[in-house]
């Protein structure tokens, strides 16, 4: 793996874990392997650009699992019960580490980093995008589909954040089960009979 891909690994490991102002450059460096002087060789703005690199690649992956995830299933309501079932089984697997470096970082930083606010604001409206044409092609009209997206995002940001507090899979599977009758409503509406 190239230096700078294994700093922004380590980054998005350290953002998920713990967030953006308790990570510093030395546990960084630790975490990647990498020297001091690598990581601003290869991020001339620091540990904030560091952090920026890793909120849009991290973003970018977990848009590429939940389209995974969700593509296993042939009926999207079960396919909502199923990636956050699967979310609680992975957040409790990994000791209640908060599963979104985005979130962890946004819920910090949102106010204080405007370039980072802006990096996890495109990350979300790619998530927001590519969710409203999935649920358009499940049969929701665009502003259902949107609408329900957002619910989604929302609803697993903060089952993340309770999980973890609570170090218990129930807000997980709970947000699961609501937003699953929410969009299985949607559906019927949108194709009656």
């Amino acid at each position: 793996m190239r230096t700078d891909q294994r700093i922004t690994t380590a980054m998005t490991e350290l953002l998920r874990r713990q967030g953006y102002a308790a990570t510093g450059i030395q546990q960084l460096a630790e975490a990647s392997g990498a020297p001091v002087g690598s990581i601003y060789h290869h991020f001339k703005g620091g540990k904030r650009a560091v952090a920026h690199r890793a909120l849009e690649e991290s973003g970018a992956a977990y848009l590429e699992l939940l389209v995974l995830l969700l593509g296993r299933y042939d009926d999207p309501v079960a396919g909502i019960e199923g990636v956050f079932a699967d979310a609680a089984e992975t957040i409790e697997s990994t000791g209640w580490a908060n599963l979104c470096p985005v979130g962890t970082v946004l819920g910090e930083v949102a106010d204080v980093e405007p370039e980072l606010r802006a990096a996890g604001d495109r990350v979300i409206a790619s998530w927001i995008e590519a969710g409203t044409e999935h649920y358009e092609r499940c049969g929701l009209s665009g502003p259902d589909a949107r609408s329900f997206v957002y619910a989604l995002v929302a609803g697993l940001e903060g089952a993340f954040i309770l999980a973890r507090a609570q170090r218990s899979r129930e807000p997980l599977l709970a947000a699961g089960r609501v937003l699953a009758g929410s969009l299985a409503a949607l559906l019927a509406t949108a194709r009656p009979g």
